[in-house]
């Protein structure tokens, strides 16, 4: 089963997609791979859904990636005395570390960290933002500060804290604990929530090791100022704007994104597009048309793969979501001004023999018409090189690893297969015209490109190409 488009489509498992029949609907749909959600739902349930989808995945013969998504810290303001308070632009409120039933002047914020970290003239946004409020003066134990924005706030509405880095691990116990049980059911990627430094990222991977792909999630401001060593360290970004929508002004996250997309793409790691693409989709069965310009403008930005979350996860429409996520994607990589767009923002080729070889293989399958490059790749390293030069066919990826054919899933025209090690020329040429019939990629006598590394089975290697004619 081929996808007919290059962009992969992630989509968040909920109440309203968890059966095993709504999954299988799901992926014919065009669900590359399944994000399971961390921040709901017990232990058991996200069982029962992983099982699900590997018994899915072994029905229709093709891997499927499943994404583990850990909830991060959550900074939340305590209780209030009448369970919700309505602030005035100007006014002076007080937060305190500990109490409860507060008002004005002792609205709880038992968050220690947070009373060490902050400085006069940083700011807190309560409720996603809907009401900000500026810091004035520092106590022992309290916080004063003049609301800036005004509103209504309530029992443990959010917290966020654009300018203020908190010394506070992005893993908590619960995270931990869920981190655990996700690698122990064999997820594929484990998102990292909450990332501020690239100690983050190297405290998580501490735990994970190379049992799971790392993947940042860059919602903190934070993040953005150190974002060269947090990818460098990660294996994958999502640029979740939600929260990262909250925590910088509205109209940098369109810049923001595509600078994420092309760093992403100078250092060969899938970047996904998440949060509110097809939002109006939970309650209707057709996005906006902004909606859809949203998803389309994610396409010419060349990212690897968009991401459904409340759509698929509780709305009314998850499989429409999904088929209309697809054709999007397709009508626009279809589009005459996709490749122009594409190739205009192609990444700078880094001077080494791997990513010399890569770029070759896309300028000459181009060149010969040939209609896919088949990378063999033990580790996924070939095949990315390949698709960060975004070519104009598809990557057929051929791995002895299930686990990095399940990861591919994420990589932007991967079409990833499961095949035994190949020791000699011979096989290589032997298994590459195979599948590529197999998968129906290509038929006689057309031209194929041929990617590897020599010695074969050694990771990143990439150093061989050939040009193969299909024997009828």
């Amino acid at each position: 089963m081929r996808r007919q488009r290059h962009a992969k489509i992630v989509a968040t498992v909920g109440p309203a997609s968890a059966s095993p029949d709504k999954l299988r609907e799901l992926f014919l749909a065009g669900v590359d791979t399944f994000r399971l959600n961390f921040s709901h739902g017990t232990h058991q349930d996200h069982a029962a859904v992983h099982a699900a989808i590997r018994a899915l995945e072994k029905d229709v013969g093709r891997p499927i990636g499943i994404l583990q998504d850990l909830q991060g810290p959550k900074i939340r303001i305590g209780t209030l005395r009448d369970g919700a308070l309505a602030l005035s632009e100007g006014e002076t409120i007080r937060f305190v570390l500990e109490g409860k039933d507060g008002d004005r002047t002792s609205i709880p914020l038992p968050h220690p960290e947070i009373f060490e970290a902050i400085l006069p003239g940083q700011d807190l946004l309560i409720d996603d933002g809907r009401v900000r409020v500026r810091v004035t003066g520092l106590g022992n134990d309290s916080i004063e500060a003049r609301v800036v924005t005004a509103g209504k706030i309530s029992n443990r509405k959010g917290v966020n804290l654009p300018s203020t880095v908190l010394d506070l691990s992005p893993l908590t116990a619960k995270d931990r604990a869920d981190l655990a049980f996700g690698l122990e059911l064999g997820v594929d990627w484990i998102a990292l929530s909450f990332v501020q430094r690239p100690s983050d990222m190297i405290e998580a991977r501490g735990l994970i090791g190379e049992r799971a792909g790392l993947l940042a999630k860059i919602e903190k401001p934070s993040a953005l100022d150190q974002i060269e060593d947090i990818v460098r360290l990660s294996d994958a970004v999502m640029v979740a704007r939600g929260d990262l929508g909250v925590e910088i002004p509205p109209e940098e996250v369109p810049g923001r994104q595509k600078e994420l997309v092309r760093l992403c793409r100078l250092a060969v790691k899938p970047v996904i597009i998440a949060t509110q693409m097809l939002d109006s989709m939970v309650g209707a069965p057709t996005p906006t048309r902004a909606e859809a310009s949203d998803v389309a403008t994610a396409i010419y930005d060349g990212a690897d793969a968009v991401m459904l979350s409340a759509e698929s996860a509780a709305g009314q429409y998850p499989v429409e979501a999904v088929a209309m996520m697809d054709r999007i994607i397709s009508k626009t990589e279809q589009d005459k001004a996709y490749r122009s767009i594409v190739t205009a923002l192609r990444a700078e080729i880094e001077e080494s023999p791997p990513h010399a070889v890569a770029s070759a293989a896309a300028d000459l399958a181009q060149a010969i018409h040939a209609p896919c490059i088949v990378a063999y790749t033990s580790s996924g390293t070939t095949a990315s090189r390949i698709a960060r030069t975004r070519p104009d066919v598809a990557i057929l990826a051929i791995t002895p690893d299930k686990d990095v054919a399940r990861r591919l899933c994420l990589l932007w025209g991967a079409h990833s297969v499961r095949s035994e090690d190949i020791h000699t020329y011979e096989e290589m040429v032997e298994q590459a015209e195979v599948h590529a019939l197999s998968e129906g990629l290509a038929e006689p006598p057309e031209f194929i490109v041929v990617v590897a590394g020599v010695p074969f089975g050694t990771a990143g290697t990439t150093n061989n190409l050939r040009v193969v004619q299909l024997r009828p």
